[in-house]
């Protein structure tokens, strides 16, 4: 939810760190390695144009801003999800 009120990916991770920090430190079992990697893959979720790297893409691509939300964006959002399933299943497995 930051990441997307934000738009920026290091706001969004160091936010969440921040707030997730000391609660992981009373629950025993936490797996710190899948924690970093579900904050990781959450900061990456609908890049809109507060970020810095929807602009990256856009001038690199040589796209209009339409055309940079119908690639960057829905690719970093398929991405994301496609991780945090991905980390979930590793969790269960772990």
């Amino acid at each position: 939810m930051i990441r997307i009120a934000t738009g920026s990916a290091t706001v969004a991770m160091t936010t969440a760190v921040s707030i997730v920090l000391p609660i992981i430190s009373s629950v025993p079992g936490v797996n710190i390695e899948l924690l970093v990697l579900a904050i990781g893959s959450g900061s990456l979720i609908l890049s809109h144009v507060n970020d810095a790297g929807f602009w990256m893409i856009k001038e690199f691509f040589n796209l209009t801003v339409a055309q940079t939300f119908k690639s960057g964006t829905v690719m970093e959002t398929i991405i994301s999800v496609v991780s945090l399933i991905l980390i979930l299943l590793l969790n269960s497995i772990v």
